[in-house]
């Protein structure tokens, strides 16, 4: 009797849920946990549908509006002052039994690093389209993004409240601009007072907002037999033969009943979110956030199709039960200190815990804060899929993979190496998988700066202070370069436009307290060599009484991959075997580290390689004296080869009235733009899309407004480097001697 009662025991204590296992209560919570961006062009409502989701889930009790500059996730006084998102915020709040962490990005291609970082956190996305203008420039960008991420989206049309909004352009536009595959789920129809309603093609419901109450209810309507019932139910017939090609559960029931109306709604959102998750559909759904409609269905759209943490970075699996997180943004409080946001994929966090980043840093957790914008309450445990604000990481950096040991990073590298079937000779150890790159990457991918300019403080007393301000801006906007000029002894900055720069300046003095100068903005031309040029240079000096002697020759050439090379040829292939690794190494580094800074305006040498034909060491020179002796040599060689200027161009798009299209497209022909098409946009509006060299583009938006009487609108991003012709370059090298 009692083997018998030993045998059935596991069974009676496993039917109960408080007696689960901590791995199955872990994996219960994750399932319930959202993580999410809100992407979208700039002004066209992200912010504003952010606040309704923090109102409707009972996190604010009043509505923020971006006019009024008192929104939640636009903190700093540059985003209230403006009424634009500069840096991306992380909200957590409770909806339908579910915690979403939701990460409110910019929409100007100024800060488009921040969407990047952001992405690395998140599950999946909502793009916010507006309903008047459809996919507009930094939409596709956010969405390539989003692609390179494969993260399942959601497209939110906003302002369909607006008499020009035009949802099946949306949808054509999402088909056509994007390559996607939309399914509507919602269609919009204004009701007997003219106010926004909302069709569902799921339920056949009516659904309608009450104003009175600030959108908080609706009523759900079953609509009565009419045209407007068919052609939903049509529409419904048609969302049921799109899934079932796509999903078996659903093609199962549809062929064993031979009806779509015995289809039930749960098995559709069943399917529909099965086909999210895999990105084969992108679900649409519209509403205004402005007049608080459809906000709480978009919540539970997030609920319903866009996947928990634990289905998805399976690749994180190699750790285990360790520690594994991903460090997405740093902020400084001027409080609190550096506090980095964290997304934990795997393990717990907990406060007073000791981490190590993946360049090999012990830091400690001294306090742990549940993210609502720059409010904090403190918690003492993160788990695995959620969000956390971690404070105390004072070395940590954007990108950084935290773990809890560097034991526990080797395993786990060792464990994904074996699940990938990855090479273990040694030949083959230097061709890692992408996956390995991905996962334990430490540098962020940063796009190369397109303007830059000197920074200098009030006074020699506020140096300092002005290094430390710049390092961590820097560490919250890795987008932003900060480097010494030897030259001219002067502090230079690196931005991606003129407002990002003009954000840095501002933030520095109002969170700062620095009144620093910036110089006149210079745009960041690149340089390439005309030629190929060989040369040999000796040097030989006698330092602190010991012999310096070095011997080089190289030679520069074209070539777009490889920065350095040695020469294989069989007269010099033999002297350069006979040199030593760490030899090669310090030449490599000299060589390149000359690239910097090109003969012309100091600008980025690049698809230039560096070849070394033949080097003679004296025995005890320096490393440091060989290192200046390889930059001195291919500075003389880009001398005598001779360099030409690349300048960056921009991608615009112009939308503006068709009676003031030709006066646009006269003023940007003075700017040697190359205009690639004239298309129709909505009823009296065109669209020009040009590419135009930057250094033609200072102060073009104010040109634009005055040209447009401000009736025409710009958007504006970096499209690559062209090359110039003589006159141009003369021209640019006088701008950057401050001769124009």
């Amino acid at each position: 009797m009692l083997k018998y009662a030993l045998q059935i025991r596991p069974k009676q204590i496993n039917r109960f849920p408080w007696q689960l296992s901590n791995q199955n209560w872990r994996r219960s919570y994750s399932s319930k946990i959202r993580n999410i961006g809100i992407l979208a062009h700039i002004d066209a409502g992200k912010t504003t549908t952010t606040e309704r989701m923090l109102f409707y889930a009972g996190k604010t009790r009043a509505l923020g509006e971006v006019h009024r500059g008192n929104t939640v996730t636009d903190y700093l006084t540059q985003e209230r002052e403006r009424g634009i998102t500069i840096c991306s915020s992380a909200v957590t709040f409770p909806w339908n039994g579910h915690r979403i962490n939701l990460l409110d990005t910019p929409g100007h291609i100024d800060f488009t690093m921040e969407v990047e970082q952001s992405l690395y956190a998140v599950d999946g996305v909502v793009v916010v389209l507006d309903g008047t203008a459809g996919v507009e420039a930094q939409t596709v960008t956010v969405w390539s993004q989003a692609d390179k991420h494969k993260l399942p989206r959601l497209i939110f049309i906003n302002k369909m409240d607006r008499p020009d909004a035009d949802f099946e352009k949306c949808v054509l536009d999402l088909k056509e601009k994007l390559e996607t595959q939309p399914v509507c789920l919602q269609y919009p129809v204004k009701n007997e007072q003219g106010l926004l309603a909302i069709n569902d093609v799921i339920t056949l419901e009516q659904l309608s907002w009450q104003q009175k109450d600030l959108g908080r209810s609706y009523k759900n309507i079953k609509l009565e037999p009419s045209d407007s019932l068919r052609q939903l139910q049509e529409k419904r017939n048609e969302l049921i033969d799109r899934l079932s090609g796509l999903d078996d559960e659903l093609a199962d029931v549809v062929i064993s009943t031979e009806s779509f109306d015995k289809v039930d709604n749960a098995l559709i959102e069943r399917a529909l979110r099965r086909a999210t998750s895999q990105q084969k559909v992108v679900p649409v759904l519209l509403g205004s956030a402005y007049k608080n409609v459809g906000i709480q269905r978009l919540m539970d759209a997030v609920n319903s199709y866009l996947p928990a943490p634990e289905e998805r970075n399976q690749i994180y699996d190699c750790f285990g039960t360790e520690v594994a997180g991903k460090v997405f943004k740093i902020v400084h409080d001027k409080q609190r200190g550096p506090l980095t946001l964290v997304r934990i994929l795997r393990g717990e966090i907990k406060r007073g815990m000791r981490l190590i980043s993946a360049r090999g840093q012990a830091e400690v957790v001294s306090k742990l804060y549940e993210p609502l914008a720059d409010e904090y309450r403190e918690v003492s445990a993160v788990q695995s899929g959620d969000v956390v604000i971690c404070a105390g990481l004072k070395s940590t950096v954007t990108g950084d993979l935290l773990t809890s040991s560097q034991s526990a990073l080797k395993n786990a590298q060792k464990r994904l190496k074996q699940s990938l079937g990855a090479a273990t000779t040694k030949d083959e150890e230097d061709d890692e998988p992408d996956e390995l790159d991905e996962l334990f990457s430490i540098d962020p991918q940063i796009p190369d700066a397109v303007y830059f300019c000197s920074i200098e403080p009030p006074s020699v007393s506020s140096q300092t202070a002005m290094e430390q301000a710049l390092r961590q801006l820097q560490r919250e906007d890795p987008s932003l370069r900060v480097s010494y000029d030897s030259v001219t002894g002067q502090t230079v900055l690196g931005g991606m436009g003129e407002l990002h720069m003009d954000i840095i300046k501002s933030r520095i003095l109002s969170e700062y307290k620095i009144d620093v100068d910036l110089g006149p903005l210079q745009i960041a031309y690149k340089e390439t060599i005309e030629s190929p040029a060989l040369n040999t240079l000796s040097v030989e000096k006698e330092i602190a009484g010991s012999k310096q002697n070095v011997s080089i020759t190289l030679e520069v050439v074209k070539n777009q991959t490889e920065l350095f090379s040695l020469d294989k040829s069989p007269e010099n292939l033999a002297s350069l075997n006979t040199l030593r690794p760490r030899i090669l190494q310090v030449l490599r580094k000299g060589s390149i580290s000359a690239l910097e800074r090109g003969p012309r305006v100091g600008g980025q040498v690049v698809d230039t390689q560096i070849r070394l034909h033949n080097a003679s060491i004296g025995r005890g020179t320096a490393d440091s004296f060989v290192m200046a002796t390889a930059a001195q040599c291919v500075q003389k060689l880009l001398s005598t080869s001779g360099t030409r200027l690349l300048e960056p161009i921009m991608a615009l798009q112009i939308v503006a009235p068709s009676e003031r299209i030709s006066g646009i497209i006269a003023d940007l022909s003075r700017r040697r733009a190359l205009i690639n098409d004239v298309l129709p946009k909505g009823d009296r509006n065109k669209m020009i899309l040009v590419n135009a060299p930057l250094a033609e583009l200072s102060g073009y938006s104010s040109a634009l407004r005055t040209i447009s009487s401000g009736t025409a609108s710009m958007t504006m991003q970096p499209c690559g480097f062209a090359s110039m012709n003589s006159a141009d370059e003369s021209l640019a090298e006088r701008r950057a001697q401050g001769l124009e």
